[in-house]
């Protein structure tokens, strides 16, 4: 007789529902498992990723901490490099306490053998350009056979090249920026600005010229005099430092000392500069030392963030009622 078929007993029904039941329960904590053990190792990465961070911070502190290491140990036939970027101010990176350090220090290593001034700047204070200088004509006296020489980069105008000329030679790009041997005092005038807007000006000053040059007030003619004496001066003071540092090597052009500005390719025929070189040919070529130190001082941010923070504090508590004598 065919079979068809045979239904189940009881008990096999009791024993499938039981092994369904296991397998349902198995699958829920095998899923449980695998959820934790796929959180765990996200939470490894995040924890790899943010003590990455913390690693990378703390190294990012010490460097600008002490971003230029212990040059002044450099026990190896070297020439030594300072870089002068920016606008030459007592505020600035560029502020002669900085650069004049950086100098001393190559000065005093023995091992270097000679000092490039590499300059980018488009000039600035006469006073920090005037203490450059004269820092690099003493130290030339206590180390004479150190030699030093100035490179320039996209532009050394002004300033700038008032420290150029302190050096034995200087070199440029054919198509650096040089010159601007001039000085130039700027403000505005708002005269008639504040009487269009109905402004009242109130100035209270003691001294009969304490409010020279004041901008919402219309110019006099003796403050204008004053102004140009002063500036001739120190255009005068300018040009005896270019022509102490290049001697005869300038040429007879009247344009030198007008506040004219040329090429590097044009600036060796007057006398401006001695070469046209980088910083790598005058290392190699010129002072015989390839390897090239770095000796500038750089900022160190942590005290520059917590010195501003600090002058800021200080301001809100005595902008309001500052007496000056600017």
């Amino acid at each position: 007789m065919a079979i068809f078929g045979e239904f189940p007993s009881s008990s096999d029904n009791t024993n499938q529902t039981k092994a369904t039941s296991s397998t349902w329960e198995r699958k829920i904590i095998e899923d449980l498992a695998f959820a934790a053990l796929k959180e765990q190792r996200a939470s490894r990465r995040w924890g790899y990723v943010f003590k990455g961070f913390i690693v990378l911070y703390l190294v990012a502190i010490v460097i600008m901490a002490n971003p230029s290491g212990n040059i002044t140990s450099h026990q190896t036939a070297h020439t030594a490099l300072v870089e002068i970027n920016g606008a030459i101010a007592a505020d600035a990176e560029a502020n002669a306490d900085t650069i004049v350090t950086g100098i001393r220090n190559a000065f005093d290593n023995q091992h270097a053998k000679g000092l490039i001034l590499r300059l980018n700047t488009p000039g600035g204070s006469p006073v920090q350009a005037g203490i450059i200088n004269d820092e690099i004509k003493r130290l030339q006296a206590t180390r004479p056979n150190f030699p030093l020489y100035a490179v320039i980069q996209d532009v050394c105008a002004s300033g700038g090249y008032y420290i150029a000329v302190a050096a034995k030679e200087i070199y440029a790009d054919k198509a650096s920026i040089v010159g601007s041997i001039g000085v130039r005092m700027d403000s505005f005038g708002f005269t008639d600005t504040i009487a269009k807007l109905g402004v009242e000006r109130r100035s209270l000053t003691a001294g009969e010229n304490k409010g020279f040059l004041d901008p919402f007030l219309p110019m006099k003619d003796k403050d204008i005099d004053h102004a140009h004496t002063m500036l001739n001066t120190i255009h005068q003071q300018f040009i005896d430092v270019v022509k102490a540092g290049r001697g005869d090597r300038l040429t007879d052009n009247p344009d030198l000392f007008t506040g004219l500005f040329w090429s590097g390719e044009q600036a060796l025929p007057l006398g401006l500069i001695d070469g046209l070189a980088n910083t790598s040919t005058v290392a190699r070529d010129i002072i015989g030392a390839e390897e090239i130190i770095d000796y500038t001082p750089r900022p160190n941010y942590l005290d520059r963030f917590a010195g501003r923070l600090g002058a800021t504090i200080s301001q809100l508590f005595t902008e309001s009622s500052s007496v000056s004598l600017r």
